[in-house]
This record gives structure tokens, sequence and C-alpha cells, in this order.
């Protein structure tokens, strides 16, 4: 039994104090307010728990009248992932269309005015944005959350997104650190791995978070994935070699000089909870040098709470955590929480002209186009809209609408959608699939929409096997652009956001006449 220098009280309310937790519902349950009163100092936000801004704003009212340096957290990096309008679909495309544009003044702005929204609504830390290199096209669970393949790139980019949110007041936090680009495994169901040697990871992995540092991000969230050039053993989450020998050490040392907060992503993520459990995991993730663990998106109970906390102090009274690692981290929860109560909030945004056409400008811009040999006449009526749709990546989720359908449909009246996934393709076949299609269109246009078509072998088929019978057919591409373009013409996107479809929409039906060929500078 380990001698404590602090008072039982003390250390049950700094393990509440390192806990991010998620709840079910649109208002605050008892338990939360309750524990907010005993120690609890964040909340994390997702899409169950959002209405409308209004709804929003009101609960995050109730959690500051609660505490009023109360972090409110949410997953908001605009594009596929999208808390704010995980019913709608966001108002501004996501990292790859940015990184397509290369503008980091148009970056700025854009993650200004997403800040401005999130700080009217009472959010004051936004877990994003993601600074992966995504150097593996095949990655699973980036892909365009990632601004690019190019360090540099990713890395100013970055830079620019966090100085323009962190300008409206709100927090941003850097992610998944030390990289989660070249990874073909998803950490939310294994644990992936990345063999890359130092000198590759500091020329690639590390150049954005160095970017992502020097412009100030408030925090920096950690990836569960195994890095054996760092640590043969453990993910960096749970990693001292990767938390604080790599992204707390000096410059001058060899690493980062990051001094702000460093969370976890979410705690109960089975590259995680496999192999160590939620308990050990989060007393392995505060020894390793994280300030703050985020659970909630599965697991949004007041059960999990308390057995995290109560982990947290077995683990300190029988002296496999320091006392003073633990209130370490508190003390950096706490002081990122003094900072969102002076520098964030509802008058923060007031102060700031709102930017409503950031976003469509930005997707309007990252739009690559391919035309086909024959000059590209739009349709003159209805089209249909056959969707080939992959599983849903879990940090997206399958709430969000994506694609080009609604915004055709209000273009085009009497537009049709027909759905298409790999289950299709299995019973039936390619060429039964497209028969149907073929079936449904008639005499009318066909706009093929396709995410990521390089990954998916049942979705290149199905393509191919169209595009012979209808050569004329427009193909969208709202995933990772890898694959050769084809169509008449060959429109990407960069992203799947509302935006991106909305600009997709204006040009397949000639509302916009700006035309960026596949030639120009983006890919």
């Amino acid at each position: 039994m380990t001698t404590l220098a602090r008072e039982p009280a003390t250390l049950a309310r700094d393990a509440l104090t390192v806990l991010q937790p998620g709840f079910t519902g649109t208002s605050a349950p008892d338990w939360l307010l309750r524990r907010l009163g005993e120690g609890l100092a964040s909340v994390g936000l997702f899409g169950r728990n959002i209405a409308s801004p209004e709804q929003l704003a009101a609960l995050t009212a109730r959690l500051r009248a609660e505490r009023d340096d109360v972090l409110v957290a949410i997953d908001e990096e605009g594009g596929d992932v999208t808390r704010l309008e995980v019913r709608g679909g966001s108002s501004f495309p996501g990292n790859l269309a940015l990184g397509a544009v290369d503008d980091t003044g148009l970056t700025h702005a854009v993650a200004r005015e997403l800040g401005r929204r999130l700080a009217a609504c009472g959010v004051n830390l936004n877990w994003a944005p993601s600074a992966d290199v995504n150097s593996n096209p095949d990655n699973p669970v980036i892909g365009v959350r990632s601004f690019g393949a190019s360090p540099r790139l990713v890395a100013r980019h970055a830079a620019a997104w966090i100085e323009g949110l962190q300008g409206a007041g709100v927090a941003a936090c850097a992610k998944h650190f030390p990289g989660h680009g070249d990874t073909a495994v998803d950490s939310h169901h294994a644990l992936p791995r990345i063999d890359a040697d130092p000198d590759t990871l500091a020329a690639r992995e590390l150049v954005p978070f160095r970017a992502a540092v020097a412009a100030g991000t408030k925090a920096v969230m950690s990836a569960h994935i195994l890095l054996p050039a760092l640590d043969p053993a453990r993910p960096a989450t749970l990693s001292r070699a990767a938390l604080h020998g790599l992204l707390r050490a000096p410059a001058a040392e060899g690493g980062l000089g990051f001094d702000g907060l460093i969370v976890t992503d979410g705690i109960e993520m089975r590259a995680v909870a496999d192999a160590y459990g939620i308990e050990r995991g989060s007393v392995l993730a505060i020894a390793a040098g994280a300030d703050a663990i985020c659970v909630g998106g599965g697991l949004a109970d007041e059960g999990t709470v308390l057995r995290l906390r109560d982990a947290l102090v077995a683990a300190v009274t029988d002296g496999r955590l320091p006392e003073e690692r633990l209130a370490e981290a508190a003390a950096r929860v706490r002081a990122l929480g003094e900072w969102a109560k002076s520098a964030g909030g509802p008058d923060a945004a007031r102060r700031i002209a709102p930017a409503p056409e950031a976003g469509l400008t930005a997707a309007r811009r990252a739009l690559r186009i391919t035309p086909a040999d024959t000059a590209y006449v739009p349709p003159a009526g209805p089209v249909l809209v056959a969707a080939l749709t992959p599983v849903a990546n879990i940090a997206v989720g399958d709430e969000t609408p994506w694609g080009v359908a609604a915004e055709l449909t209000r273009l085009l009246p009497g537009t049709t959608t027909a759905a298409y996934g790999p289950e299709d393709v299995a019973d039936r076949g390619a060429s039964v699939v497209v028969a149907q299609m073929l079936d449904a269109a008639a005499d009318r246009r066909i706009v093929a929409v396709v995410r990521d078509v390089h990954r998916h072998g049942w979705m290149a088929g199905v393509l191919d096997t169209l595009l012979a019978a209808r050569p004329d057919t427009v193909v969208v591409e709202m995933g990772v652009p890898q694959a050769p373009p084809r169509g008449a013409p060959h429109i990407a996107t960069h992203g799947a956001a509302r935006v991106c479809g909305r600009a997709a929409a204006e040009v397949i039906t000639g509302v916009t006449t700006r035309v960026t060929t596949g030639n120009e500078a983006g890919h």
C-alpha cells in the first residue's frame, strides 16, 4: 500500500477530472450533473446528443451552470465526420478537399467559421483536426479525413486549421499522434501496426504534429497504434516512450516539446479494450503521459465513469500509478478549462463576423473534373443516381447522409436514386445489378456515385460493367480519388459532405460552368 500525500477525496476528484465521458440523450442526465459537482471537468458530445443549435446551446449552458470551467468536447471535423449536422450532412468540406485546394487562407477561414458555430453553441474543445498523413491509400479509417499524402501539405493546413479554430475560442486537438495514416487496419476494430523506422516517422508522420505544436494547438489526441520503432510492446496511447519520451520531450532531445493536454482516442476502441480492458488501459494511458481519457462513444453511462474513477484511484493506492502523475494530468485538464472559459463561448462567437459561404466556396474549389473526349452536355431532365455504397466507417457513422441525390433532386425534379452495396453484388453479381440500373434509368442519364472505388473490388466491377453499357454515365468519386478517372465526366469531390454533393450537382446540371480539369494541381 502506497502512502498518499493527498486526501482520498482529492484523489477521487482528480480521477474524475481526467475523464472525458459521453452520455445518451439531448439533455444532461442527473448523474452527469452530480459528477460535475464532484470533480468531473469534461463532457464529450456525439451526434446522439444534438438535435439543433438551440438545443445544443441550452445543453451546454446547463452543464456550465454546474461548472463554469467545464470542457465541452465534440468530434467535429467537418466533412464526412460531423456531429453538429449529423443527420443532414456538413456545411463544410473535410480536410482532403481543403488540401486539394491548397489555400491555407481558405482553410483558416473554414476552421474559424466552424469554430464560431461551435462557440455559439457553447462547445469549447474540438477533437480535431486530423493531422495524419494519408500515405497508405488503402487506409480504411483516415482517407478523406486527412489533408493529403504530403507531410508538408498536411503540416501547413493542420496549422492553419488550428489557428482558425482557436481564433474562435475553441481548443483544437491534433490527432491521431504519432500518425494513423500508414495503416490498413481500423483501430476501432483491431490494433494497427506501423513498421516505419525512426527516420521515416520523423520525415513523414511527425512533420504535421510538429507544425501543430508550433501553431499552438491546445491538445493532442493519441492513437491506438503500435509503432515498434518507438515501443515494441504497447500502442502509442499506452506508451511512455511515445507520449512522454517523444511528444513531451524537448525539441533539443528530438521530441516535440508539447506541454498542452494529451487526450486518448476512445479508450473503449478494440485496439486497446480487447487486450487491456478499459480500466487497465486508462491507468496505463495516464501513467504513460496522457492527461485525459476519452470514453463514451460506445460506453456512455455512469457505471463506466465510476469504474474508471475507481480503477485510477486503486492504481494510485497500490503504487501502479504515481500520485503526482494523476495530479499533473488533472491540473492540465483544469488549466485548459480555464483557458476555454476566458477565450470561448457565445460572447466570443458574437465578436466574429459570420462567413456562411466559406464551406461551399471551399467545396466548389476542391472539385477536380476530368472531361470525357466529347463536350459535356448537362441533362435536360431528371436523372437516375446509382449510389454504390460501401460499409460505413465507424468514425463517420451511418446516420450522416452522403452523395448527390438530394441536391440533384432539388435541381432536377423527378430524379430518383437506387443504392447498391457489396451484399447486392455478392448475391446477384455485377451484371445483374447493372441490368437493374439500366432498367430503372430507361432513357435517363445515369450518375454513378462511388466512394474510394480503388479500395472496393465489387464497386470497381459494377462501374466497369456500367460504363461499358452506358459510356455517357457521370461518375462522382466522393472518397480518395486514387483510381484512374472514368466517366463523362468524372468528378472528384475529395469528400462526401453535403456541400461537396451540392458543388458536384451544380456542375452536373450546368448551374455553374467553372470546370477544373484533372490536370490541375490538387492530386
